[in-house]
């Protein structure tokens, strides 16, 4: 199996990281310029970072309206998109509709000082709890999908399909749930 993720910004390597802890036979595809996805992958990765930057950074290889042109050809195949990549999902750029059935609002728990941690409820595989980690997250405003992850009663987690958005970092805990999840779903 061979799992993409975006090398834009953000905790690339901790995502790599968690995908190899859940199985060490996954092959990482780092995708840096679009030449990468022709390698074929199996599911996408859109990490977390600052989403302005990542479409500037983006711009000039074409990484990012590549990876929507292969979101669009692969709508079977899961994609987890984190922060940033939560705001990549419900607003891509090159005129293209949402990916996710919502809409977000960045940088909407607060400045870099406000980050915090907090005990969320998802239900996933199962219901139990989960440690998100919030890092100037985006909230979700208005929301067509299947909630995944709640803080208190705000959804911070939805399912469309097989695409997840994410407000939180997922990879920044001990927690694997959200790459086990991944991975069962590009399983073939």
């Amino acid at each position: 199996m061979r799992i993409g993720i975006a090398m834009l910004q953000g905790a690339r390597s901790e995502h790599a990281q968690a995908l190899l802890q859940v199985d060490s036979e996954i092959e990482i595809v780092e995708l840096r310029k679009p030449s990468d996805l022709l390698l074929g992958i199996d599911a996408l990765i859109l990490p977390g970072g600052e989403s302005t930057s990542m479409r500037l950074a983006s711009a000039s290889k074409g990484l990012l309206e590549s990876l929507f042109d292969w979101m669009i050809e692969n709508e079977d195949k899961p994609v987890l998109g984190t922060c940033a990549g939560a705001i990549l999902l419900c607003q891509p750029e090159f005129e293209l509709p949402p990916f996710v059935d919502a809409m977000i609002s960045r940088n909407s728990f607060g400045r870099q000082s406000d980050s915090f941690q907090a005990k969320l409820k998802v239900r996933v595989f199962e219901e139990i709890e989960f440690t998100g980690v919030f890092i100037r997250a985006p909230r979700f405003i208005e929301n067509g999908c299947q909630a995944v992850a709640w803080l208190g009663d705000e959804v911070v987690g939805i399912l469309d399909g097989n695409r997840m958005a994410l407000t939180f970092h997922p990879e920044l805990t001990d927690d694997l749930l959200f790459h086990r999840w991944l991975i069962t779903q590009a399983s073939p």
